[in-house]
Formats: structure tokens, C-alpha cells, sequence
């Protein structure tokens, strides 16, 4: 069990039928042993042992990637990097952080066809590094399709579905704000309010879930990565202009190339990183949103054991690449995405009530949260699909709520939304931080709540016991 979420703790069997508990708990070591690191970001890596100096340097790595890899410690760093750059893009230095996003990297020849690749060092973290956060989206999605909560339709029903309406009425909330107040401009941000954060949505769970199944962490991992899923999807068709063929062309042929590469029996970094870049490369002079290849590229990665390994790839790549993602992509992109001078634009009161941000602050708590919770309610009572084992429909008041933290993803699309200096781009990036910020808030104080309240045997209404064993915490976390 990964930090952040804790590890399982063992309640003594209420159940009456003996038989039934022993055959459940055979099942979630068979899942646990087909799925080691899907909780919390990935299993902890062991200190190698010995003296010298190459045992102390592995012994730094594993430290260095358990603390980077705990969800509590991602969202940190997301929101660190966001505050940081708030601060410095309002203090009187301001001119040297947009001096510094600004700078621009990469080839100046005017005319060839990789011009297009000097960019700022702000498109860089948006276009480059983000890819790589999208990546590791790609391999988590994959594993979950192929062996994860996806892989069963039936049963990740109710989280999918909840999913598409947790995207569908916040869009529609937007919609009907911005055409309320008479401001057609801003119609573009439609998608802004349908993404979910899955990095500070996930720690915000651990820190304040503590008690709660696991069952209902799943829920929302389920949700969210159906969520980001819909959202590539989103950028790919209506956040391209153009596309040119031939690259785009180019660049699916090197993800099959990297996906053949992939399934060898010895994958060579050597090979499988310049081909990602290739891909990379292509997919941005096709005019499509580059991170789409790093996506491409995370479906390429097997999702079951192949050549005698013990476990699938995709658990080893999301090993390799989460601390990156998590502890460098991710914060340096919020880092440039977040540094919004309300000084400049004309102050935080002015930018608050454009109907932009009040559309985005609605369609995130409200939009999410009804989305999300009439979905289910409909869908448990009026069909045969039920909750998992554990989980209540009053459970999915907080995870309604952590869904409405959008920052990472929410604030990509606003940028695309509203590219250049375009009269939406402030507020509608304040927005974001202030409904992240609101929806992180209100879910810790629902899940705090949720935790205190009495829980019966069958909170599902399945009419069989739950018999759940595993809870998010420690021992002293869960209710005896």
C-alpha cells in the first residue's frame, strides 16, 4: 500500500457466512497481486542495502522518489508552485516572471518545418512537459482498460457514467452563465469546468479520507481518469485548428515503432525515448495539442506480464516516470500557468465578477457536484448497475466535490481556450484557482464529516453485507 493512502486495515469478520468473507478476501489478494502499485501512486521502493557510494546514491533515489510519489506530497507541490508564482507574478518584481516565461528555446530558422518548435519557456512546460504528465495518464488508463477498475464495464458502470455527467452539466452550466450575462465572447471556455485534477484530488482524499474504504478512492480514480480521458478527447477535436496530415501521419507511425519497441523483451531506453520525442515532435507540427502523443504513447505500454515478467510494464513505466511527472512536470507547469498579475489586470474584484470566472466557479462546485451525484442517484435507483461494496450514495458528496478541482487540466484548457491576450485569460485562470481551491475545502470538510458518521453493513443497498476489509489510513485512523 502506497503512502498517502495508508495500509489496509483488517476488521474482524461481521459477516454470517463464513465461506463468502474467506472467497472476497481471496479475491482482493489475487487483485492485490495483480495490481501492486495502483494505490497511491505506486509501492514504495525498498533502501538498498551495502556500503560505498553506490548503495548511498540508490538509497537517496528510492527516498527521493517515495517522498516526490506520495499523493499528499504532489498536491503540495502543485500548490506550492501555483502560490509561488501568484506572489511573484503581483509583487514589484513582476516584469522579471514574465521576463522569464517568456524566454524563448529552440531552433530560430525561419521557414523550415521545426520552427514552429522555438517556443517560450511558458509553451514549453505547457507543450513539452505536460506531455509527460499526459503520458503517464496514458500508461495509468491503459493499465486501467486492459487489468484495472476498467476492465469490467459492469462494474465501473456507475464512476464512468457519473464521469460524462460530471463533464456534460458543468459544460452546460458555463453555457447558460456566460449567455445569462451577455457574454457570448467568452463561449469558448465551455470546457474549462469539466476537468478533474487527479494529483490534488488524490491528496486531498488521502489527508482528510482517513477511515473511509478504499473502495471509495477507486470510485474516484475510476471518475478521474474517465474524466481525463474525455478531456484529451475534448482537446484533440476542438482545440485544433489545423491539422497537417503528413505530420500527424509521421507521428502515429513513430508510437506504433515505439509500441513494437515497447513489447521487446528487452526495451532499451536508448531507443524508446527518442522515439517518444519523434512522436512528440510530429504531433506538434501537425497542429494537434502535442500532449495527444503522450497519450498515444502511454497506450503502447503493455498492460499484462509478457516474457515470463511477473508484473505488466505499465506498473514499471508509471514507476519510472511518476516521480518526474509528479515531482517536476507538473509543478513547473503550474509554476508558469498560475502567475496571473491581478495588479495589471485591473485587480482581483474586476476579475472575480467577469462572467468568465463566475461560469467556471459555477460549473466546478455546482456543475461537478450535481453532475456527478444525480448521475449516480439516477442510475442506482432507476437501474440494475449498484455502487461498489462499501460505498454509500452519501459518499459521493465529497467525491463530488473533489472532482470540481480542476487546476492542472482546467487551466491547460484555458490557455487553449483563450490563447494570447485575450480579455478571458486572467480571470478565467483565477477562477480556476479559486474553485480548485473552494471545491479542496469543501471536500475536506464533507470527508471529515463522512468519516464521523456510522456506517451501516450494506451501504450500497445491494442486500448483501459489504464485508470490506481495507480502509484508507492507519490503524488509528479507522473507527474500531
Amino acid at each position: 500500500m502506497a503512502e498517502g493512502v495508508g495500509h489496509p486495515v483488517r476488521r474482524p469478520h461481521r459477516g454470517r457466512d463464513a465461506v463468502r468473507h474467506r472467497a472476497s478476501r481471496e479475491i482482493s489478494e489475487q487483485r492485490a497481486e495483480h495490481e501492486p502499485e495502483r494505490r497511491g501512486g505506486g509501492a514504495e521502493v525498498p533502501l538498498p542495502g551495502g556500503d560505498g557510494v553506490g548503495p548511498a546514491v540508490g538509497r537517496v533515489r528510492a527516498r527521493t522518489r517515495n517522498w516526490v510519489t506520495r499523493e499528499t506530497i504532489g498536491g503540495a507541490l502543485l500548490i506550492g508552485a501555483a502560490i509561488i508564482a501568484l506572489v511573484w507574478a503581483n509583487s514589484p518584481w513582476r516584469d522579471a516572471y514574465f521576463s522569464l516565461s517568456e524566454v524563448t528555446v529552440g531552433p530560430e530558422y525561419i521557414g523550415s518545418w521545426y520552427a514552429h518548435l522555438n517556443l517560450s519557456l511558458a509553451d514549453w512546460a505547457a507543450d513539452g512537459l505536460l506531455a509527460i504528465f499526459f503520458f503517464v495518464v496514458g500508461v495509468e488508463l491503459k493499465h486501467e482498460f486492459v487489468a484495472g477498475s476498467l476492465r469490467n464495464p459492469r462494474e465501473a458502470g456507475v464512476p464512468m457514467l457519473a464521469a460524462v455527467g460530471g463533464m456534460a452539466l458543468p459544460a452546460a452550466v458555463f453555457a447558460v452563465v456566460v449567455l445569462t450575462m451577455g457574454d457570448t465572447t467568452a463561449i469558448d471556455g465551455w470546457a474549462i469546468p469539466t476537468a478533474t485534477d487527479i494529483a490534488f484530488a488524490l491528496a486531498v482524499l488521502a489527508v482528510f479520507g482517513r477511515g473511509l474504504p478504499t473502495a471509495i478512492r477507486t470510485f474516484l480514480l475510476t471518475l478521474a481518469v474517465v474524466d481525463d480521458l474525455l478531456a484529451i478527447i475534448i482537446i484533440a477535436i476542438f482545440y485544433t485548428e489545423e491539422i497537417h496530415w503528413l505530420y500527424l501521419g509521421l507521428s502515429v507511425l513513430a508510437v506504433v515503432v515505439f509500441g513494437y519497441f515497447a513489447r521487446r523483451k528487452t526495451p532499451h531506453l536508448w531507443i524508446l525515448i527518442p522515439l517518444g520525442v519523434v512522436a512528440w515532435v510530429f504531433m506538434h507540427s501537425a497542429g494537434v495539442h502535442a500532449t495527444i502523443a503522450g497519450v498515444l504513447l502511454g497506450f503502447m505500454i503493455p498492460a499484462v506480464a509478457i516474457h515470463g515478467e511477473h508484473h505488466p510494464r505499465t506498473h514499471r513505466v508509471e514507476h519510472e516516470w511518476r516521480p518526474i511527472s509528479a515531482g517536476f512536470a507538473l509543478p513547473v507547469f503550474a509554476f508558469f500557468a498560475a502567475g496571473i498579475s491581478v495588479v495589471d489586470a485591473g485587480g482581483f474584484g474586476e476579475l472575480v465578477v467577469q462572467p468568465v470566472a463566475i461560469a467556471i466557479v459555477a460549473g466546478l462546485i455546482f456543475g461537478k457536484l450535481i453532475g456527478v451525484l444525480g448521475v449516480t442517484a439516477l442510475l442506482t435507483r432507476f437501474t440494475t448497475l449498484r455502487l461498489a461494496p462499501g460505498i454509500g450514495v452519501r459518499d459521493l458528496l465529497p467525491v463530488g466535490f473533489l472532482a470540481g478541482i480542476g487546476f492542472t487540466v482546467s487551466l491547460l484548457i484555458a490557455e487553449l481556450s483563450f490563447p494570447g491576450d485575450s480579455e478571458h485569460t486572467d480571470g478565467a485562470k483565477v477562477a480556476v484557482l479559486i474553485a480548485s481551491l473552494l471545491a479542496a475545502v469543501l471536500a475536506a470538510f464533507s470527508l471529515r464529516s463522512d468519516a464521523k458518521r456510522q456506517r451501516s453493513d450494506d451501504m450500497n443497498l445491494d442486500g448483501r453485507p459489504d464485508d470490506i476489509h481495507e480502509f484508507i489510513g492507519d490503524d488509528k485512523d479507522v473507527k474500531r
